[in-house]
């Protein structure tokens, strides 16, 4: 039997089930029908791309996305981690001068 060090706790387990906020970018307007595939992001249209941003996605998660996106064909601009607090779920910036 390890030490406590060796062991994970459960700091370490839940650090590993909390993801990363991303934002995958893929080129041209996606149409609904695509946008049904990837129903548990956020999916903007910002011409010329489709941008979908997820929550606390975990690295198998974000695999599947891509995997998602490779099988319907279409080109993938850009995947990117979003800072801390940046994500879809982070509440609105305030507009003008602090």
């Amino acid at each position: 039997m390890g030490t406590a060090e060796e062991r994970p706790g459960p700091e370490r387990d839940e650090a590993r089930q909390v993801g990363d906020d991303f934002e995958i970018r893929i080129k041209g307007r996606v149409s609904q029908a695509f946008r049904s595939a990837f129903a548990e992001l956020t999916v903007t249209v910002s011409p010329p791309e489709t941008v979908l941003q997820g929550a606390r996605l975990d690295q198998a998660a974000l695999y599947g996305i891509l995997d998602r996106i490779q099988a319907l064909g279409l080109e993938l601009v850009e995947v990117r981690r979003l800072p801390e607090g940046r994500g879809p779920d982070a509440a609105p910036e305030p507009h003008g001068p602090a």
